[in-house]
């Protein structure tokens, strides 16, 4: 038995009570899965981006997709934008870091892509830029954060705030929330897929796609 106020103790504790709200988002959880399933069988793409601790969630989440979660699958595109380090700093070091999201997003976007931004406090000057962008380029916005109303909530379309103080439970949190799109989006596939079956019926996307073979005899996008 643990005792009580220890840091374990106050830690589960704090988690328990955020457990309490979550538990309301089953629906926008089961909805946004659905919702990138068709978007991602259709063609289209997710962005993702955050800072420090919620810049890896985001990177974990798009490894579930492009890789798998549970059961083999098509890979499906996802991308993570503060993992592109060489357009990252080049960004940051002509424009600012305020715009190190926002002008990937004007790049990458493309009307009825998804930008998920993962942010504790909702503050983050380059998530909001971020948002800003995908309004202007066309794309739908989803935000995770902590507690609501914060200005990251107010410049996307949609937000799933965890209401906790607890910077720790807020990330937690987000972590379970990028699992469970990964099941919804999964068990929607499905019918996702069924439903763009004919080629005719998939968007053409834009932009140029860039294959690097590196001499290895396998190809690698780039």
């Amino acid at each position: 038995m643990m005792p009580a106020g220890s840091l374990l103790d106050t830690h589960l504790t704090n988690l328990a009570a955020a457990l309490v709200p979550y538990r309301r988002c089953e629906s926008q959880l089961a909805r946004w899965g659905a919702d990138l399933a068709h978007r991602l069988a259709g063609g289209g793409r997710l962005l993702v981006a955050g800072n420090g601790g919620s810049a890896a969630e985001a990177q974990h989440l798009t490894a579930e997709l492009v890789g798998k979660l549970h059961h083999d699958r098509q890979p499906l595109s996802a991308i993570a934008l503060h993992a592109e380090t060489s357009a990252l700093t080049a960004i940051a070091n002509d424009y600012g870091y305020t715009d190190v999201y926002a002008r990937q997003v004007r790049a990458h976007g493309r009307p009825g892509d998804v930008l998920l931004l993962l942010s504790t406090s909702g503050t983050s000057a380059n998530l909001v830029t971020a948002a800003l962008a995908a309004r202007e380029v066309g794309l739908t916005s989803w935000a995770l954060t902590g507690a609501a109303p914060n200005p990251l909530a107010d410049a996307c379309d949609e937000v799933l705030a965890v209401a906790s103080p607890d910077t720790q439970v807020v990330q937690e949190l987000h972590l379970v929330t990028s699992h469970l799109l990964c099941e919804y989006l999964e068990q929607e596939l499905p019918a996702a897929l069924a439903a763009v079956a004919d080629p005719a019926a998939r968007p053409v996307r834009t932009g140029v796609e860039v294959v690097l073979d590196g001499g290895t005899g396998q190809q690698v996008d780039a």
